[in-house]
């Protein structure tokens, strides 16, 4: 059957509703071969995906995911994730991560569901474990983390156990430089059912149908950005600087398309630019990551105050973002005023020792 598929996909016919479900059963399925898997992810990602397709898939992979118990003083409250696709080939240090530790600090309820490094070189999970952050957590203790804490990470393997047979293909194609349809996936399979998130995309054309995919999968608040990294003025980029291109966050590099949309206040495709705001001289150099342990550093010293350029900037914005998406900011800018405040009272760095292994022992029990 997945060979059927992965032939009328190629002919460029569209996936129904039924043969999703089909697609699915066939992926997760350890007896089919990674590389029937990889081509059927192949052809789909050279077809390219509708909305419908990408939200069948999301619907079909959530109903098979480990569900946390949560309470329902949890439930009632809004529960935010903050999550980036990858793919933008940047590798920028993990700003996603440090925006959800923020907004956590501001009082947010934050599921953060991710993985590790799957198309860049550190993931959520890696630099969340290289901060002392719980990443393995099963369902009644991040149900607990998210009660007590406010914050909880849902590592993506362990909720949905059935990615391991699929995990093989995935990095085929990686090797082979062709992203595939869990680009988008991942980001709209959390366990917790966040009721509001920002979501980063590579490209600018992928926001609007993205956030369409998540207002119809029932997310309350959403937003999907992609940030533009403009192209220095002749002569004045740095030896081997990208002139130019997208990344999956809010940018201070340039403006960034963003869709978005409230129960109260429709859905908006808007620009974003980030002159209004306070921000210092920076290149696309100044938000560079590295290993977790180098991304684990950065989020620290950003997180604790020490950090005060461009990559403090950068973290702001996001932060801001989700702050205004969870409802505590009136704007962006506003949030990012919010953002500031956490980190200059101490709140930031007080939520992150909240959050590591020495804490967790008192709920995880």
């Amino acid at each position: 059957m997945l060979g059927i598929l992965t032939r009328q996909l190629s002919d460029g016919i569209a996936l129904s509703a039924a043969q999703v479900g089909q697609a699915v059963e066939e992926l997760v399925n350890e007896g089919i071969g990674a590389e029937a898997k990889a081509a059927f992810l192949t052809a789909f990602a050279r077809k390219g995906e509708t909305p419908d397709e990408i939200a069948g898939f999301a619907r079909v992979l959530r109903g098979r995911a480990l569900r946390p118990p949560l309470d329902p003083v949890t439930r009632s409250r809004e529960i935010l994730d903050v999550v980036g696709t990858g793919g933008d080939g940047f590798g920028t240090f993990n700003l996603s991560t440090a925006a959800a530790i923020l907004a956590a600090a501001g009082g947010v309820v934050v599921a953060k569901h991710g993985n590790r490094a799957v198309t860049s070189q550190t993931g959520s999970a890696d630099v969340l474990e290289a901060l002392g952050v719980p990443v393995d957590l099963g369902p009644e203790e991040a149900a607990r983390a998210l009660r007590d804490h406010g914050f909880a990470f849902f590592f993506a393997p362990r909720y949905h156990p059935a990615f391991k047979h699929i995990a093989p293909a995935r990095r085929l194609c990686a090797e082979r430089g062709q992203r595939t349809i869990f680009n988008y996936l991942g980001p709209l399979l959390n366990p917790a059912d966040p009721s509001a998130q920002l979501m980063g995309v590579p490209r600018p054309d992928w926001c609007e149908p993205l956030a369409r995919v998540l207002q119809s999968l029932g997310v309350r608040r959403g937003m999907v950005v992609c940030g533009q990294v403009v192209a220095p003025t002749p002569g004045g980029a740095t030896p081997g600087e990208v002139a130019g291109g997208w990344i999956d966050e809010l940018s201070t590099l340039g403006p960034t398309t963003i869709a978005e949309f409230y129960q109260d206040r429709g859905f908006h495709v808007s620009q974003f630019s980030p002159d209004l705001l306070p921000l210092q001289p920076a290149t696309l150099g100044d938000l560079k990551g590295g290993t977790r342990d180098e991304n684990a550093a950065i989020l620290r010293r950003i997180l604790r105050g020490e950090e005060r350029g461009p990559q403090r900037d950068a973290v702001l914005l996001n932060a801001g973002a989700a702050l205004f998406v969870a409802g505590q900011a009136r704007t962006v800018a506003d949030g990012w005023e919010s953002a500031a405040a956490l980190i200059d009272r101490g709140a930031a760095a007080a939520k992150l020792e909240q959050l590591t292994l020495r804490s967790y022992h008192s709920f995880t029990r």
